[in-house]
């Protein structure tokens, strides 16, 4: 009975965060990828801060699997985001209602908490700089409160790219 008890919270927590879909190319043999950079210039659509944190974030995970950044990559990594702001899912209901006879009459309404939400669905994309081929690509979606702090936009952006570089290198 415990086991299928922490068995349902591994799998509610793992339903929980973002959304990740990759692409690449089943040609690739990716074994031969050591070395990487950041694209030169790159215009992900977000600030610098937050671009910043991404680069931390990704040479800090990429570095632990025993990657190096280089002078002369292998690969480069370009990286972008698309966002819109949408008010917050959760609301409190509110609702009068009464009635006499056979006749009743409501009204309900909803009232939202929690502020809005940024949606972001961020794209990361390897590609050989041998070729100048995409050859690895994922695409996260999740939301964060427009009104984050930087240690929770950093906790935001460790967990989704943490999610995405799961996926790399891919299993043919």
């Amino acid at each position: 009975m415990r086991f299928i008890y922490l068995l349902s919270i591994v799998f509610l927590l793992n339903a929980c965060g973002p959304t990740v879909d990759i692409d690449y190319d089943p040609q690739i043999n990716f074994s031969q990828y050591n070395t990487y950079a950041f694209f030169p210039t790159i215009e992900s659509g977000l600030n610098d801060l937050d671009e910043k944190r991404i680069i931390r974030v990704t040479d800090s995970l990429l570095q632990a699997r025993g990657f190096q950044r280089s002078d002369t990559p292998q690969f480069l990594i370009n990286f972008y985001a698309n966002e819109s702001i949408s008010n917050s899912r959760n609301t409190i209901g509110i609702g009068v209602g009464g009635g006499g006879g056979n006749v009743g009459v409501g009204v309900s309404g909803g009232i939202p908490i929690g502020g809005r939400m940024v949606n972001q669905e961020l794209t990361i994309d390897f590609i050989d700089v041998q070729n100048d081929d995409l050859v690895w690509q994922a695409v996260a979606n999740d939301d964060y409160k427009e009104r984050a702090t930087p240690k929770q936009k950093e906790a935001y952006y460790a967990a989704v790219i943490e999610k995405m570089l799961k996926k790399y290198p891919p299993k043919n």
